[in-house]
């Protein structure tokens, strides 16, 4: 790790970290990350998790951080699935949608009074799934066509696992885009309806925050449009050679979190 990059880790306030492929691959933590959270804890950083992910609460992100040793509370985690129900409960309070999706972004909606519709919902709402089959795909498609509104939770295609790389939410969205001819609203980063409210429960201003992530397309990019220092690892999606395929760069490229840890003398 060159002198800059220590240098501009040190002087940082704030910290905006990805997870899937910067914390951890499915269930297996990566190198370094429990040396640098006892760092950010340490040194008193103000860090929040911010993920496209839309799976899990914060409240089952900690408990799965908790299984892999990490001891974190769960106010420092923000999620695409709270972006999203925020998003439409500012929009459109009290609404209906059709979802297809995990635990976590049904029960976000729930919390902010969405009810769940699959016969003329307002909105039809696509997260990362597990259960995605035809069926979903033709209801979609049909509500669409009778004019709800679709929206997704993160524009990834693809994400990171223990087994290697996965489809991902915009994947999964892509046939109803295409069958219907609508374009869906993506919530998640790089949007600036999520960066700008991670960014205000990080609690210090974008220009002493860094945000530390594997995609050039969602975290590197919403940094820059943020004005963050912007930190890309290469433990998750992004390789040395996709960064070239970007009209633009981040300040700093490592191998992963055990690099600034190694960097900060903390090993």
């Amino acid at each position: 790790m060159n002198e800059y990059l220590k240098e501009q880790i040190l002087s940082k306030n704030g910290f905006i970290c990805d997870m899937d492929g910067v914390i951890y691959h499915g269930n297996r933590l990566l190198p370094g990350v429990p040396e640098f959270v006892n760092w950010l804890y340490e040194t008193d950083k103000n860090f929040l998790f911010l993920t496209n992910s839309s799976e899990r609460s914060p409240r089952e992100l900690k408990e799965k951080l908790h299984r892999l040793g990490l001891e974190i509370d769960e106010s420092h985690f923000y999620t695409s699935a709270l972006a999203t129900a925020k998003f439409l409960n500012e929009q459109s309070p009290q609404c209906s949608a059709f979802v297809i999706g995990e635990p976590g972004l049904v029960n976000a909606l729930y919390e902010v009074g969405i009810t769940m519709n699959d016969v003329n919902p307002e909105y039809v709402v696509f997260g990362e799934t597990r259960s995605y089959n035809y069926d979903a795909i033709i209801r979609a498609v049909k509500l669409v066509q009778k004019g709800a509104k679709l929206i997704a939770t993160n524009p990834d295609l693809t994400g990171p696992t223990e087994d290697g790389i996965i489809p991902a939410c915009r994947a999964f969205v892509a046939p109803i885009e295409l069958a219907t001819g609508k374009e869906a609203y993506y919530v998640g980063k790089p949007n600036p309806l999520m960066m700008r409210k991670g960014i205000k429960k990080l609690g210090v201003h974008s220009e002493e925050a860094a945000i530390i992530g594997d995609r050039m397309d969602t975290d590197i990019i919403a940094g820059i449009e943020s004005g963050l220092e912007t930190i890309l690892v290469l433990s998750g999606v992004s390789t040395r050679e996709t960064v070239n395929q970007f009209p633009y760069r981040p300040n700093h490229i490592i191998s992963g979190i055990d690099e600034i840890v190694a960097g900060l003398d903390l090993t």
